[in-house]
């Protein structure tokens, strides 16, 4: 049986709601809002009737308490009033009230409107439960193809074992302490932290279009060869683009797109693929600059044996204002212990 909390100072108001919904729902009568406030610390109503004129408390305020409360700000509301002019209703929708019952009312009409608004708030709540449902499936499912193509790429390219985990890991430490840091912050308050992460693990898929005689080379690339390899940042940004146009998922997709195509830019302008510099490359770029260069140099290639924690810490130090972003690059110095724990 549903909950009922009638919150009105008329006794008389609280004995007629109560006859008319006693044999169908749990009522509970309260001559104040903070009457009402005390007994939502115990039970969680299907619904509230809300007298707008009571002292201590109006209804405009209890309802404006209710609704900075997560606890309650799901609880329907309809005002009880016997005022009927159009700015009283206004202000109440405002508030986000679902109805409006004049007073003096009658039983049966009260009984009706309970009734219709909470078949209402059923069929809301179980929509809403079936579309969350579906909407965790499909982050399941994208978040899954993300991952089988990021190890498909790494394990196509035998030269970097370990090098997207790791990058994600180290892009989930500094983008954290940015933010703590408030470095960036008005920017990164807006993005989705874990998508950011998942996508992340994209930044490299441009290499598909690169040869395996050069990918894997055991050796040094030629200058030639380098000069192909550098494609990989457009290519991935172009990979990225061509899904999004045919799927439309441009939000889940746009956080790969930036890794992929800027995290060879340079801050002093001289990198590749479109030579942007400062801040006109993209946060999530500037970023991943940093995080990319610190595990090729931390980590045994082919062709180079990784350098010590300190001899890596120096290099990106003494490379911003040039390679990167100072800012970033000194909450990297900040942190660089954590990444050497990632490591």
């Amino acid at each position: 049986m549903k909950t009922i909390f009638i919150v009105d100072d008329n006794n008389v108001n609280l004995l007629t709601a109560e006859n008319a919904l006693s044999d169908h729902y749990n009522v509970y009568t309260l001559p104040s809002a903070h009457g009402m406030f005390e007994l939502l610390n115990d039970l969680i109503p299907d619904m509230i009737l809300l007298d707008i004129i009571m002292p201590e408390i109006s209804g405009y305020d209890a309802m404006r308490l209710l609704k900075a409360d997560i606890r309650y700000s799901h609880i329907p509301v309809i005002f009880l009033t016997s005022k009927k002019d159009p700015g009283t209703e206004a202000q109440g929708f405002e508030l986000g009230a679902v109805d409006f019952i004049t007073k003096p009312f009658s039983g049966i009409v009260l009984l009706n409107r309970i009734k219709t608004h909470l078949n209402i708030d059923e069929i809301i709540r179980k929509r809403t439960s079936e579309l969350e449902v579906r909407t965790e499936k499909l982050t399941r499912l994208k978040n899954s193809m993300v991952s089988v193509l990021a190890e498909m790429l790494e394990s196509r390219d035998k030269t970097t074992g370990g090098h997207i985990e790791r990058t994600s890991a180290y892009l989930r430490l500094i983008i954290n302490k940015m933010i703590k840091s408030g470095i960036y912050l008005n920017e990164i308050r807006t993005w989705d932290l874990e998508l950011a992460v998942t996508s992340a693990r994209l930044h490299d898929v441009g290499k598909i279009a690169i040869s395996d005689l050069i990918l894997n080379k055991p050796g040094n690339l030629t200058k030639e060869e380098f000069e192909t390899m550098k494609i990989h940042a457009a290519e991935g940004e172009r990979i990225i683009d061509k899904i999004i146009s045919q799927t439309g998922d441009e939000d889940f997709l746009f956080f790969a797109k930036m890794f992929a195509g800027y995290h060879h830019e340079r801050w002093d302008g001289t990198g590749y693929p479109h030579g942007l510099k400062g801040t006109d490359i993209p946060l999530q770029g500037r970023i991943m600059a940093i995080v990319d260069v610190y595990d090729a140099l931390s980590s045994d290639r082919p062709y180079k044996s990784a350098l010590s924690r300190d001899e890596v810490v120096k290099i990106i130090m003494d490379s911003k204002d040039k390679q990167f972003d100072p800012l970033i690059a000194d909450v990297f110095f900040e942190i660089k212990d954590k990444f050497a724990e990632v490591k």
